[in-house]
């Protein structure tokens, strides 16, 4: 069983909006992966800056190589005839470390930022230390800051940049792997103290089989990184930017669909009062979306169960009524039998009862009987009917029966068989009720017309007695339940006003419509039209 704060944690986690708030943040996912790509695409920029450096390195060392030893004078001319096609600091060593030639120092005439001296690169105004300082970068960097501070494994500290400031001997690592005759590489921190690193890469310069020199390139990684400081603040920004646009979406859709939801559930708890009674309607949204068709829908939905409901109860009070009269005459009776002596009248009393009872049996197999339709009609199982066969089936029950009016039929159907999806029980059942209210209506000796024909896509059949026809004030009564109209000569006690009624439900469930009218002629015409079955 789960825990209150569980359940609490769940229902959050079910609101559209927390939902909706979780889909819209995947917008800032593309920023991120723009930041991770970042350390990746840096290395790949180093990687081809040290790629750039060894060229340099080695297009010198090509120059000065096979000369035997290396004189000052020859390397700086070598230095001055490039012109200046190279950007790194190119250093020329001879064999024992010592200083030949230094491109910063005969660059005197070079463009801004080409072979820049390590120590200048903190002078320079606007510098990545404005970029570290503001705000943004601040809040955008913390995170790394803080992994790096307390998180991140220790890692051995860069050498400075400082190693080889104002020396003349050169001896570091990289330059010793150099002497030996192999490609020396080395990263340390750049002096001024600059964030920003200096790659320096050592190539051998051969004579013969012999190390004359080295060529020492050194270049800052300061412009690459200030560049990706500037990167990666556009980076935050436009994830600023995501994250205030995914939570304005959230809000926008909590206002206009989780909102109008919530207050559609909130009408839902104030319809019905205690007694499960309606005391108010959805209010319907003029909005065109799904919400709105929403609220209408469940309008619509409130307002057919209303009539139901209200069908339910006006049902009740009539089967009430319908079973108040026997039941009255039946307490009568027995309280008049208990007054009398007579064996005769004590018999007379008890065939009344009797006879009620039967009303009463009656009445109630009706009622059970479109109880049933109402509920079940829709699980029985239908098929594809021929209604010509059925017609003539329940035409021939009705002459072998008999009736006391002695009431005849005739019968006018099109050659083309005609055919209806629905239970057979059911097709009967409406063929019999109309007929049956047509022998009713009709006089001693009467005679009864039915007719098949087809109307577009419909069935229609029609059938004609030549009684005395319906008032009009009850024409749109008699499919209703338990009224009951009959001419003056015919007794009512014997119907319990359902059976045009079982008519209506079983042809409008399947589709189809009944209709009653009187002709011009004399006597009462019904209608039904069913869909038909191709």
């Amino acid at each position: 069983m789960r825990s209150p704060l569980e359940n609490r944690f769940r229902t959050f986690l079910s609101r559209i909006s927390v939902r909706m708030l979780g889909f819209n943040i995947l917008l800032i996912f593309l920023p991120i992966t723009g930041f991770l790509y970042l350390g990746t695409y840096e290395k790949q920029l180093l990687a081809s800056l040290e790629r750039a450096m060894v060229n340099q390195g080695r297009m010198l060392s090509a120059a000065l190589s096979g000369r035997g030893k290396i004189e000052a004078g020859e390397a700086e001319r070598i230095l001055l005839e490039l012109k200046q096609r190279h950007e790194a600091r190119l250093r020329v060593l001879d064999e024992e470390g010592r200083l030949l030639a230094d491109s910063s120092r005969l660059d005197l005439s070079a463009e801004p930022g080409k072979n820049e001296d390590l120590t200048a690169i903190s002078t320079r105004p606007g510098d990545e230390s404005d970029i570290q300082q503001s705000w943004l970068y601040r809040m955008a960097s913390f995170p790394v800051r803080f992994y790096r501070r307390f998180l991140r494994a220790p890692r051995p500290p860069l050498e400075s940049g400082d190693f080889y400031s104002n020396k003349e001997l050169l001896l570091g690592a990289e330059i010793k792997e150099a002497l030996q005759g192999r490609y020396g590489a080395a990263t340390r921190i750049s002096s001024g103290g600059q964030r920003s690193v200096n790659l320096y890469s050592a190539i051998p310069i051969r004579n013969g089989d012999r190390i004359a020199g080295v060529v020492l390139v050194s270049q800052s990684t300061y412009r690459i990184l200030r560049d990706l400081y500037v990167l990666r603040l556009d980076i935050f920004r436009i994830f600023l930017f995501s994250l205030a646009a995914a939570v304005t979406l959230s809000l926008i859709v909590s206002t206009t669909i989780a909102s109008p939801i919530r207050k559609l559930r909130d009408q839902a708890r104030e319809m019905l009062d205690k007694r499960g009674r309606f005391k108010s309607h959805f209010r319907t949204y003029r909005r065109r979306d799904e919400i709105g068709d929403l609220s209408r829908a469940l309008k619509e939905l409130t307002l057919m169960l209303e009539e139901h409901i209200q069908f339910i109860e006006s049902f009740a009070s009539d089967v009430s009524h319908e079973f108040k009269n026997p039941l009255t005459s039946i307490r009568s009776a027995a309280e008049m039998m208990g007054e009398l002596g007579e064996h005769e009248e004590r018999a007379r009393f008890l065939n009344m009862i009797m006879g009620d009872v039967a009303r009463m049996e009656h009445l109630l197999a009706g009622v059970r009987e479109i109880s049933r339709i109402d509920t079940r009609l829709d699980e029985e199982q239908s098929r594809r009917l021929a209604i010509k066969d059925f017609m003539e089936q329940v035409l021939a029950s009705l002459r072998l029966r008999g009736n006391n009016k002695k009431v005849s039929f005739r019968i006018f159907a099109a050659d083309e068989a005609l055919f209806v999806y629905l239970v057979p029980e059911r097709l009967t059942q409406v063929l019999e009720n109309i007929l049956d209210n047509a022998v009713g209506f009709s006089p001693p000796g009467g005679l009864v017309e039915v007719s098949l024909e087809r109307i577009d896509s419909e069935a229609v059949i029609t059938v004609d007695d030549s009684g005395p026809g319906i008032r009009e004030e009850n024409l749109g009564k008699i499919f209703d339940r338990f009224f009951c109209y009959r001419p003056e000569s015919s007794s009512k006690e014997e119907h319990t006003g359902l059976g045009l009624a079982i008519v209506k439900v079983i042809v409008e469930t399947c589709g189809g419509t009944v209709s009653a009218a009187n002709r011009q002629e004399g006597g009462t015409r019904l209608e039904v039209r069913l869909p038909l079955s191709y």
